[in-house]
């Protein structure tokens, strides 16, 4: 009886061992691939994440976007009204040039 008893204690430890070392395995797969996904995100994450927040950050939007629709508004007119394709791409151009003056002075 007592060698049916240790027979059957060693195939259950050896069974064991197996789990074991699967479940070492599988966690350090894991591991591994924890350290590849944040390795990867610090690269794709700019330094400052999130958009700002507060009165002048939200006064600051809603000026660039005052300024860009004014500038869509533009280039909206100059289609509807010039039917020639340098003075629309002139006005995309001036538009384009003149985004960053308007924004610097808005703010």
């Amino acid at each position: 009886m007592s060698k049916e008893r240790a027979r059957r204690r060693e195939a259950r430890e050896a069974e064991a061992a197996i789990r074991r070392a699967a479940h070492e395995r599988r966690s350090r797969q894991e591991a591994r691939r924890r350290a590849r996904r944040t390795a990867l995100r610090k690269r794709l994450t700019p330094l400052t994440t999130g958009r700002q927040t507060g009165v002048l950050a939200r006064r600051r939007r809603v000026r660039l976007n005052l300024v860009l629709a004014f500038l869509l508004l533009v280039q909206v007119v100059v289609w509807v009204v010039r039917p020639d394709w340098q003075a629309r791409l002139a006005a995309l151009v001036v538009a384009a040039l003149a985004f960053p003056v308007l924004a610097a002075f808005t703010l």
